[in-house]
């Protein structure tokens, strides 16, 4: 990353404008023209540097349901269950941790009903037992990186 790619990660940790042209509107800040941010934006994407750009919703507002979900996988089949899990379009991430309960992932489904549902079907094309843990009390905490 360079300098400019610096200041945009940093620029944006703090949110995005609502208006008619927001990457002109942040690219004016930043002293750059808009389709140099939205160039480079799609490279630290590309790159990895970051994994995503967008906005974060309160699903339950909105009538959804998130849910952190985990599952025991054996060492040597981990891969291909990641894969299997990771291919449900209601899995957001999946991560390893070293404990029993080797594979956590987080659910998001359009409703509260299709939290069950899409667990099921986990379990069904898994083979595995899934463990969701729902939220009992949620925290805001702001982390910004300066880079």
């Amino acid at each position: 990353m360079d300098e400019t790619d610096r200041a945009i990660v940093n620029a944006l940790q703090g949110g995005f404008p609502v208006c008619d042209e927001p990457y002109a509107a942040v690219a004016r800040t930043l002293g750059i023209g808009e389709q140099e941010l939205i160039d480079r934006l799609r490279g630290l994407l590309e790159r990895g540097v970051l994994a995503r750009f967008g906005p974060l919703y309160q699903v339950e507002r909105m009538g959804g349901s998130f849910v952190l979900a985990a599952l025991s996988a054996p060492d040597e089949d981990f891969d291909r269950l990641a894969d299997l899990v990771n291919a449900f379009p209601e899995v957001a991430h999946n991560y390893r941790r070293e404990h029993r309960l080797n594979m956590w992932f987080v659910l998001a489904t359009e409703t509260p009903d299709g939290q069950q549902e899409a667990i099921t079907r986990i379990e069904r094309e898994t083979g595995y037992p899934v463990f969701n843990m729902p939220k009992i009390r949620e925290y805001f905490v702001e982390l910004k990186l300066h880079v």
